[in-house]
């Protein structure tokens, strides 16, 4: 049997240090609510809406196993503003599996976007990035992931151990049923150094400086008939959000 390693959550107060020095940092369940600014019950009611994602057209690899929505945003300090539906594009230098295409997801629903859960991430997340990188309007694409085993096994990142383009991805566990496996394995890119954890309580988050690190989570294997793992993805961009016409970096 893998051996399972816990989150190595740290301090609220040291999240925007911790991300300067070591490139990630991870907020752990009991501590989200305070992190947020949001009780418990808000963040139980956001957490509903991943029971109604559509699946995912666009596997490369003939799968099934994954369902998702996605909308963009621009935060500029507390303010938020949802932005016209838009695909969701990646060059191929940082998606090899899915790159290149642009995606066009159902959107978020309304009422889940309205939740004070959400704009209370988007806010934590955008505080974090200028922290990261000085303040300034982030362009921030949102992205309901429901991974199952309705195939046998669930692959959450199935293009493999990858940067996505931007400049802080958080990545919030919403919930895990039924499953095993689902490991979040952090490299730094130009290093070997790196850190693997399962994130297993809900809310457990984690947030990256995109430029310095790689990720990617394991495969989810069902523990019974079959079992699914829930995550919010939020990535965090300077100028502008990702598209055909965009330049790399």
């Amino acid at each position: 049997m893998t051996q399972q390693f816990s989150p190595p959550a740290i301090p609220v107060t040291q999240l925007d240090a911790h991300l300067t020095v070591s490139g990630f940092a991870i907020i752990d369940a009991e501590s989200a609510p305070t992190w947020l600014d949001v009780t418990p019950a808000a963040l139980d009611a956001f957490q509903s809406f991943w029971h109604d994602l559509p699946s995912d057209a666009y596997l490369k690899d003939g799968g099934n196993y994954r369902r998702r929505r996605h909308s963009c945003f621009v935060v500029t300090g507390g303010e938020v503003v949802q932005v016209p539906h838009r695909p969701h594009w990646q060059p191929v230098e940082y998606n090899a599996l899915h790159g290149g295409m642009e995606r066009l997801f159902e959107p978020m629903q309304a009422d889940a976007v309205a939740t004070p859960a959400f704009q209370a991430l988007l806010k934590a997340g955008a505080a974090a990035a200028d922290a990261l990188r000085g303040a300034q309007p982030w362009y921030v694409e949102a992205h309901q992931f429901r991974i199952d085993t309705s195939d046998g096994i669930g692959r959450p990142t199935p293009e493999g151990a990858h940067r996505d383009g931007v400049d802080l991805v958080m990545v919030a566990l919403v919930g895990r049923a039924g499953v095993k496996g689902g490991e979040s394995r952090v490299f730094e890119a130009n290093a070997p150094h790196g850190q693997r954890f399962t994130m297993m309580v809900p809310w457990t988050t984690l947030l990256l400086d995109d430029a310095r690190m790689i990720h990617e989570t394991t495969p989810i294997q069902p523990e019974g008939d079959m079992g699914w793992r829930d995550t919010l993805v939020l990535t965090f961009r300077a100028n502008a959000f990702q598209g055909a016409d965009a330049v790399s970096r």
